[in-house]
Order: structure tokens, then C-alpha cells, then sequence
């Protein structure tokens, strides 16, 4: 029998990244990333969260919302390898998929209930305003598997590009120090794991990318394996 039912959006993370480019492609990479989880509608309702301060991180299931109306595809090209060669769809992570359903660990930061009730986590690697399906504990002796391997992705991937500011951006960043007091940290995180199209790794393409954080365009350009962030304005629609 078919189960018509749809998934209910229980609540909505609320996070630094309008946009997808620059999301972190796992979670856990960007440990400066906070976000606010909002419970909505029927779920609005604190006491379906007490106790939730027990667990130290969380799985977080949720949808990929900007994929709706996107066709899925069974074979798709991993970043990890080089965006060149093609795997099947369900030996990935890859957001194109038949339910457009993803599931990421994060960090419990607090669990606060002014200016209303909401649960802050940290290295969330979702896109803002991302509608959340379940909230469940995550339990190490079940969750960590000590024996699990993978050959697809061995090992965490490590920062390769070094990021430095321009005297425009250095500028910018001190004088919102107390608007945005990680922005310099969490900039640094993101544009370090090189955040280009795959097949951009390890090329000089004197290109200026805007990676948009919070209200701000991130101008920056890769030259020699260095990052050089020349600008940060306000976006601009």
C-alpha cells in the first residue's frame, strides 16, 4: 500500500547562507556556522522539546528545498571526485534526489526560549530558512560506528587555500565587528575548502566569485592557491 501522507515541516533553520554556493558540503566543516531553529505551526510547542539539552549534537532531517521541481538524477558527479566521474546517486550525498530529503549532524549550542522559543546549533550546512522534517538525538554507542569506512571519502577534507583580506574587506569586517562578531572566522573557514566548481581545484582562474553571507556579497578571487577576499558590500537584489 502507498503512504500518501507527506512529510510536515516541523520547524525551519535559520542560517548565514541565502544561497547555496559557499554551503559548507558536509556539516561539521564550518564550526563558526550558527543556526537558529525555529519550530513551527503545530510543533511550535516547547514541551515537545524538553529534555532535547540531554543530547550534545543532533540529526537534523530536512528537505532540499530549492530542488523542488527538479529532476533526479540517477547518476551524478561527486565533488570529491573532481566532478569527472560518475556515481550512482544513492553511493552519494548529492541533493538530487527522488525526496529531495538530506540529513546533517549538528552541534546543541542552547536551547533558549527568548525572544521566543528556538534551539542553536553549530555547523549546520543548510541553506536559510530550510525546512526541517525531524529533529532526532544523535547517540554515540549507536550513531558512531568505529569499524565504518568509505572509499569515496576516507578522510575529512582539509582547508587548501590560504584566505587573506584586502585593506577594503579588513576594514569592513572591524568597523561590523559588533554586528557580525564571527564573520572574519567564519570567512576564513568557508573560502579555505575552496568552494569553486570542482573542476576550478588547484587552477588560477583570476575570476571574482561573490559568496553571500548573511545581508553581504563576499567578493574574492583565487590566485596561486591564495584566497584574497577584495570586498564586502551589502547585497544588493
Amino acid at each position: 500500500m502507498t503512504n500518501n501522507l507527506m512529510p510536515q515541516t516541523i520547524a525551519h533553520i535559520h542560517t548565514p547562507f541565502p544561497e547555496k554556493f559557499s554551503v559548507p558540503r558536509q556539516p561539521g566543516l564550518a564550526t563558526h556556522v550558527q543556526g537558529i531553529i525555529k519550530p513551527c505551526g503545530d510543533y511550535d510547542y516547547p514541551a515537545a522539546f524538553s529534555g532535547i539539552e540531554q543530547h550534545s549534537h543532533l540529526w537534523l532531517v530536512f528537505q532540499f528545498h530549492h530542488n523542488k521541481g527538479s529532476q533526479w538524477q540517477a547518476q551524478v558527479r561527486p565533488p570529491r571526485l573532481g566532478g569527472n566521474q560518475k556515481v550512482g546517486v544513492f553511493a552519494t550525498r548529492s541533493p538530487f534526489r527522488p525526496n529531495n530529503i538530506g540529513l546533517s549532524a549538528v552541534k546543541l549550542l542552547a536551547v533558549n526560549n527568548e525572544p521566543y522559543f528556538h534551539l542553536v546549533v553549530a555547523g549546520a550546512d543548510l541553506v536559510d530558512g530550510t525546512p526541517l522534517i525531524d529533529i532526532k538525538p544523535y547517540i554515540p554507542y549507536c550513531d558512531k560506528i568505529d569499524d565504518a569506512s568509505s572509499s569515496l571519502a576516507p578522510e575529512a577534507p582539509s582547508a587548501s587555500l590560504a584566505v587573506f583580506f584586502a585593506r577594503d574587506a579588513a576594514h569592513f569586517i572591524k568597523q561590523q565587528k559588533e554586528t557580525y562578531p564571527q564573520l572574519e572566522s567564519l570567512i576564513v573557514e568557508l573560502l579555505s575548502f575552496d568552494v569553486r566548481p570542482a573542476y576550478k581545484k588547484n587552477k588560477t582562474d583570476n575570476k571574482t566569485y561573490a559568496s553571500r553571507l548573511y545581508d553581504l556579497d563576499i567578493k574574492w578571487r583565487v590566485v596561486d592557491n591564495e584566497v584574497t577576499v577584495e570586498k564586502i558590500v551589502r547585497y544588493c537584489p
